[in-house]
């Protein structure tokens, strides 16, 4: 049995269905924490329905509070570019690992050991909870914190996102993943915005996967 993370997006999608087919039985939990666009949650929702799995919300919007962030705070526009010597304003410190915290709880609960997450630090906004040395560590933490053996899986941790798109594709998702996912900064389904961050990373990978193909 696994706990998968699911925001509705491009990686965490693929990475629900990579423990559909490695775990006997998932379960997908997503969360509110005052994000600029809640409707990644409802998003996350109808996938994890189409998956058919059971879906849990958590509300954590105290988060918003903590830091000011263009992810959670409306007034700030979102980062185009990631700035030189500096983590993106996107960056929302701490998420990672209390959505880790959360999560290992909620299958703490329900006997279950591992944890699926999509992050990857390969090709990515360079969030420093995004890397593998992070994701070993927090591992331990919630290990010794309960007692209890977890195992963090990361799938994409080293796959660019043209290789995320040939593992969807492998899953026989890409379609799902191409039409019905939330990646976009900007809360724009699908292609997105096409200027963010997260939209240029998806878009850069999928032509190169495309390209492979033809």
């Amino acid at each position: 049995m696994a706990v998968v993370l699911l925001s509705g997006g491009q990686d965490s999608t693929t990475c629900l269905y990579w423990a559909k087919k490695h775990f006997e039985k998932v379960y997908a939990i997503a969360f509110r924490y005052g994000q600029r666009h809640e409707q990644e949650v409802a998003v996350a929702e109808k996938i994890a329905k189409q998956a058919d799995v059971p879906f849990a919300i958590f509300d954590i919007d105290t988060l918003k509070n903590l830091s000011h962030n263009s992810l959670t705070d409306k007034t700030i526009p979102i980062d185009e570019e990631k700035p030189v010597n500096a983590l993106p304003n996107t960056f929302v410190p701490g998420r990672n690992m209390i959505f880790l915290n959360y999560a290992a709880v909620y299958a703490y609960s329900l006997g279950v050991h591992d944890l699926v997450i999509g992050v990857s630090q390969a090709d990515y906004s360079g969030y420093p909870d995004c890397r593998d040395t992070f994701i070993k560590s927090m591992n331990t933490s919630l290990n010794l914190a309960m007692d209890y053996e977890f195992e963090i899986h990361t799938p994409l941790m080293f796959l660019d996102k043209e290789a995320v798109w040939k593992l969807s594709d492998e899953l026989g998702v890409f379609d799902i993943i191409r039409n019905e996912t939330l990646t976009c900064y900007k809360g724009i389904m699908a292609e997105g915005c096409g200027k963010c961050p997260a939209c240029k990373l998806r878009a850069n990978g999928l032509e190169n996967y495309l390209k492979t193909e033809n």
